[in-house]
């Protein structure tokens, strides 16, 4: 039996259509080097999607090869459940000191979706206990992507992925990326909610959508002022991707609650963590009798490999200089998508936030028309980006550009360049 075979008679892939990759030959990683991705027959693809999103520094990236084989010669994993590890210490340690100020306790997880289930639950436990019975409500954007497992999807509002679970779903109160609106929603709910929670910035999987300025700093006003938590989850955000290490930093706003994965590990292991404020940890502490414990853990919370790559990235930032580059490879980027692509008759709109981009595709820019859904536009340009070499995602009709933050000047000019070429063969020009 070949791989391609055995692939489709024992892999259930996610987020895809099986019945569509039954019919079609899989693209079969093998190794990778850098920022290129390598197949089984040797050959490279750009990983132009950081490998979802995680991917920070390259592919075989040694200092942290180098980390997690020294950690394997200690120990590969011990519970946080009633022990204490070197390496989650140390870790938690050195994130206090670049998250944004006043966060101080970190909450060990596995996932961006587990990190956003441990800040839901810890925000309406923390409400209930400090008296605030009537707290029960979320409030959430539209359009939101928070995550999979079910708290997080009654946070999510994208009907594609979310709908047909509603009748398992917490009831969230919605409002749209305008300030008014915002504003409206906690005068009419602030008294019932325990926290609104929000992707800083941009919201990633609703297809790289842009708040307006000040929102961020408005909805921490608002919070305040109502008594509501403020939830950031920076899954995707964090840890360079928008130009500083979190997103958050851009409005000098600091959550009560801040959702890290993806890039935490540079792209290693599975690691998520909910960091707080001492107010919220505090509101955990009492006597047994109390019953204040969060009885919330995952086996592999604060795993030692995981926690020595994440140790390994940070530093990176530092040595590398890290968030410098991402500022001036976002520039290019910029440049290149407006003398390349964003001209071209089927592209509506380029949105991007540092190495945060989404080219939309429209049918039709002048009646801003969109693909039906069944075509799979999106799904089409992405398949002749890897004729050219070159691996990009799309949601939608969005196709979108998230690299390593180690992209080079030069593959930033074959990305963009293999994505004007795919959307004219797809699309016209």
């Amino acid at each position: 039996m070949s791989l391609q075979s055995d692939d489709k008679q024992f892999v259930w892939h996610p987020f895809t259509q099986m019945r569509e990759w039954l019919a079609d030959d899989p693209l079969i990683i093998e190794r990778a080097e850098g920022n290129e991705l390598i197949d089984i027959e040797g050959k490279r693809y750009l990983d132009g999607v950081s490998s979802l999103w995680v991917n920070v520094h390259g592919h075989r990236k040694r200092e942290i090869d180098d980390a997690i084989r020294a950690q394997l010669d200690r120990v590969a994993h011990s519970t946080l459940l009633g022990l204490a590890s070197v390496p989650s210490i140390e870790f938690a340690r050195r994130l206090i000191e670049v998250v944004p100020h006043g966060l101080t306790k970190v909450f060990y997880s596995d996932s961006g979706s587990t990190a956003t289930e441990i800040a839901l639950k810890i925000a309406y436990q923390f409400q209930q206990q400090r008296g605030e019975r009537a707290r029960r409500k979320f409030l959430a954007l539209a359009d939101a992507y928070h995550g999979d497992t079910v708290g997080a999807v009654s946070v999510g509002g994208i009907d594609l992925f979310h709908q047909i679970f509603q009748p398992l779903l917490f009831h969230v109160h919605r409002v749209s990326r305008v300030t008014s609106a915002l504003e409206q929603a906690f005068a009419e709910h602030g008294h019932q909610l325990a926290a609104f929670i929000i992707e800083p910035l941009v919201q990633g999987a609703a297809g790289m959508l842009l708040q307006p300025p000040g929102f961020l700093q408005r909805a921490r006003e608002l919070c305040d002022h109502h008594g509501v938590l403020l939830i950031c989850d920076e899954v995707a955000t964090g840890f360079g991707r928008t130009g500083t290490m979190f997103a958050s930093e851009q409005e000098e706003v600091v959550p009560d609650l801040l959702c890290l994965a993806k890039g935490i590990s540079g792209g290693y292991l599975p690691l998520a963590v909910t960091v707080a404020t001492e107010r919220i940890f505090s509101g955990f502490l009492g006597q047994y009798a109390d019953k204040r414990t969060f009885f919330h853990g995952h086996t592999y919370t604060g795993n030692p490999l995981a926690c020595a790559a994440a140790i390994a990235s940070l530093e990176l930032f530092t040595t590398e200089r890290v968030l410098e580059r991402v500022v001036a490879r976002a520039k290019q980027i910029a440049q290149l998508l407006a003398q390349e692509v964003a001209p071209l008759s089927h592209v509506l709109e380029i949105r991007q936030r540092g190495l945060m981009i989404g080219v939309e595709l429209t049918a039709d820019r002048e009646t801003r028309a969109e693909y039906a859904y069944e075509i799979a536009i999106g799904a089409q340009v992405c398949r002749a980006l890897r004729k050219r070499g070159v691996i990009l995602r799309p949601l939608g009709s969005v196709i979108v550009m998230m690299p390593p933050l180690s992209l080079t000047d030069g593959e930033a000019i074959k990305m963009i360049a293999a994505t004007r070429e795919a959307i004219v063969e797809v699309c016209g020009a």
